[in-house]
């Protein structure tokens, strides 16, 4: 066990998670129809070309697209059925449309296609598609091959985002395959150390994941819980104590970070030879009649979650995918669900109060984790000096939320930093 460690700046926002921690995970019936995108990456990494056309005849664990280029990774068949349209429909993540496939279901549930048994474990993760699955979307077979070597492996059971507990979930129920597809992930790596850290108030899982571990091949951190732990930088940095220099990545001092549910996938694909076509997302907010934790296929229309949660209340004025404070709002109810979708939220209320002037009160520089100067960079931005917000560490926000959540003044300081990074480029 680890001394209890933390990182500079943060929040504690109330969780909510009472509503679903202890809801065991349910399997989501399949609807009629599943609608695939073959972008499921992080915005600019490249989408998959479809190797199907409509009319085909698929099935279960299929590879309907494969990528080109690095960052990319392929895109399986959630269901048997056949191809009914290849077109461009809405996709929140890259916030416009993008191509598609409508795939109709034809046959009951049954065994998935396998993936080639020759390959080697790196092969099967690349294969099986797999992506990093607290949000980010990075392709999982690129994180696990770093051009120089890590030392430590960290898997993030820190689920920080209020109201999800899907990950809690995975942990509690799936301990041991967990920790499998953790030391497959040392081994690949040839890593020294690997660590998985939990936030102290997930008792269960903290319970469930120690009695796992039978040998000194996985260490346990449990940390105290504030947010945005979940973060790579935050995480690295209460964990091991090193810091992330600003414009790098993890691997630059010897650490590789995967999700607890990315390790999960893992374990599926070089144990069982599953490709990656579902997920665990939580369903939560004051505005679904029946909150719970499901087994998602990926391209499940999110009304088919709600119905089975029992609908949405009466008035319902938004629905998020992902958390609260980092999540994307979606227009319709006909979005399907994403590799990335760790949550779909129903609220009845959402307030959108009105900014006034920035009173100078330093709160957002005192929560920011990534120490810098929020107030500052909301100046420069209202004078288009994007080159000096730039300079002043722009581009070291990790779009937390954690200044918009504290500021009095209601300014929408992680809208501001989004619409100046894409005018200052990266």
């Amino acid at each position: 066990m680890f001394e209890r460690k933390t990182f500079p700046g943060g929040i504690k926002p109330k969780s909510y998670k009472e509503l679903t921690k202890n809801c065991p995970i349910e399997i989501l019936p399949d609807p009629e129809y599943f609608i695939v995108h073959f972008h499921q990456l992080i915005p600019t990494g490249n989408p998959s070309v479809p190797l199907v056309k409509p009319g085909d005849r698929v099935k279960k664990g299929q590879k309907i697209g494969a990528g080109e280029g690095r960052i990319q990774a392929p895109v399986h068949s959630p269901i048997s059925g056949v191809i009914k349209e290849i077109k461009e429909f809405l996709n929140p993540v890259l916030g416009k449309k993008s191509l598609a496939s409508l795939i109709e279901k034809t046959e009951e549930d049954e065994g998935f296609l396998p993936l080639p048994e020759n390959l080697s474990p790196l092969e099967k993760i690349k294969e099986a598609g797999i992506v990093g699955m607290g949000g980010a979307g990075f392709p999982t077979h690129i994180k696990l091959t770093p051009p120089k070597p890590v030392d430590t492996v960290i898997i993030n059971g820190c689920e920080c985002e209020p109201f999800l507990t899907g990950d809690f979930r995975v942990m509690v129920e799936y301990p041991e395959e967990v920790l499998t597809g953790a030391r497959l992930i040392g081994e690949i790596l040839k890593a020294e150390r690997v660590i998985i850290a939990i936030e102290e108030d997930r008792k269960e899982a903290i319970e469930q994941i120690g009695k796992a571990i039978k040998d000194k091949t996985i260490e346990l951190a449990v940390l105290p819980a504030k947010y945005p732990l979940g973060g790579e930088k935050q995480l690295i940095k209460a964990v091991l104590k090193r810091e992330v220099p600003s414009g790098k990545i993890p691997y630059e001092v010897g650490v590789c970070v995967q999700n607890v549910q990315t390790t999960y996938a893992v374990y599926e694909a070089i144990y069982k030879n599953k490709p990656f076509y579902e997920r665990v997302l939580t369903v939560s907010g004051d505005g679904v009649k029946r909150p719970k934790n499901l087994r998602v296929k990926i391209g499940t229309p999110v009304k088919e979650i709600i119905n089975f949660c029992g609908g949405y209340s009466e008035g319902i004025k938004k629905v998020i995918f992902g958390g609260p404070l980092m999540g994307i709002a979606i227009p319709s109810l006909d979005i399907p669900i994403l590799k990335t979708t760790t949550g779909v939220l129903i609220f009845k209320e959402a307030k959108e109060e009105e900014a006034r002037a920035c009173i100078r009160c330093g709160r957002c520089v005192a929560v920011c984790p990534m120490r810098l100067l929020p107030s500052l960079l909301y100046q420069r931005i209202k004078k288009n000096e994007f080159v000096k917000a730039k300079e002043e560490g722009l581009f070291d926000c990790i779009e937390c939320g954690s200044c918009a959540y504290t500021c009095p003044a209601k300014i929408r300081l992680v809208e501001s930093f989004k619409m100046a990074k894409a005018y200052a480029g990266n």
